[in-house]
């Protein structure tokens, strides 16, 4: 080997190291970029979970007062038809106080905005719960997706050491383009695309 190959050899190992540091640089930053988004998805997993348990619970409870007011109802009903059956006075007293005392409390049931636990508080506050849901699912896609493509330009930018072909490196720097997209979304306009 002459002077001259020697020194060739020498600049292509010098050009191809500085492109080995670019590469092992933007796998670095792919790597940030993906425990970032790997992060945020596990944040908006756990939310959709929570409210995904919350709104049951409200649902839940829901049911309950609307059959506890069913019942209450059926029983006022019941003493109203007693009432039409009886000419005793303290008895037809004794039962529209009865009747009254299960209508207030059917009433009650249905609105109670000092608990907030009437079967219309409730509903109002499951339908919150589950729009919540609704928007940490729809955040956990995108941070899913910008963690797929952020893995898969680490792949590619890994191949490109390994075969030299800069085109995989320039494949690399889309998906982290498109994975920063997908985390933007996620983060600020989760419906913007419907990924279910």
């Amino acid at each position: 080997m002459g002077a001259h190959e020697s020194m060739e050899h020498a600049e292509h190992a010098e050009h191809a190291s500085g492109s080995n540091k670019k590469i092992a640089l933007l796998i670095a930053v792919l790597a940030l970029f993906l425990a970032i988004s790997e992060t945020l998805g596990k944040g908006a997993q756990t939310e959709s979970i929570s409210k995904n348990v919350e709104a049951a619970n409200l649902w839940a409870f829901f049911q309950a007062k609307s059959i506890r007011r069913t019942v209450v109802l059926t029983a006022a009903e019941q003493g109203k038809l007693t009432l039409g059956g009886t000419s005793d006075d303290a008895m037809k007293a004794a039962v529209q106080k009865q009747v009254d005392d299960w209508t207030k409390t059917a009433q009650r049931y249905r609105s109670e905005p000092e608990t907030g636990e009437g079967t219309e508080q409730l509903a109002d506050k499951a339908k919150h719960a589950e729009h919540a849901r609704d928007e940490a699912t729809a955040k956990y896609h995108h941070f899913e997706l910008a963690s797929a493509a952020f893995q898969i330009g680490i792949v590619l930018a890994s191949a490109t050491i390994i075969t030299g072909m800069l085109a995989l490196a320039y494949v690399s720097g889309v998906l982290t383009i498109a994975g920063l997209i997908m985390t933007a979304l996620g983060l600020w306009w989760p419906h913007l695309l419907h990924l279910h």
